[in-house]
């Protein structure tokens, strides 16, 4: 039950301090997160194997879950990070070949 409780509340604060952070700021705070992200995937993994050797399914199925949804979250935050960079690159021009 205490499990419950604190995910409800880092719930409703992650969306408290979502919405405090100007729209200009998204993009590098996501890309800044993609470690913590990474270490998200590292600690899934580490429960899914653990729940492996436990006779719980809903245990498998919210490990895998937890793992997939985690790595999903990596490759995005750095689809986004690729793009937002690339808007910074220089274009070449047609005429210019260096």
């Amino acid at each position: 039950m205490l499990l419950v409780f604190v995910f409800v509340i880092a719930g409703f604060l992650g969306v408290e301090l979502i919405s405090k952070v100007p729209s200009q700021l998204h993009t590098p705070l996501m890309s800044g997160t993609n470690a913590i992200s990474g270490i998200t995937i590292v600690g899934a993994i580490s429960a899914t194997a653990v729940a492996l050797h436990t006779d719980g399914m809903v245990s498998n199925i919210c490990g895998f879950a937890a793992i997939v949804l985690a790595t999903i979250n990596v490759i995005g935050g750095y689809l986004v990070t690729d793009r937002m960079l690339g808007m910074f690159r220089s274009k070449e021009k047609k005429g210019d070949k260096k």
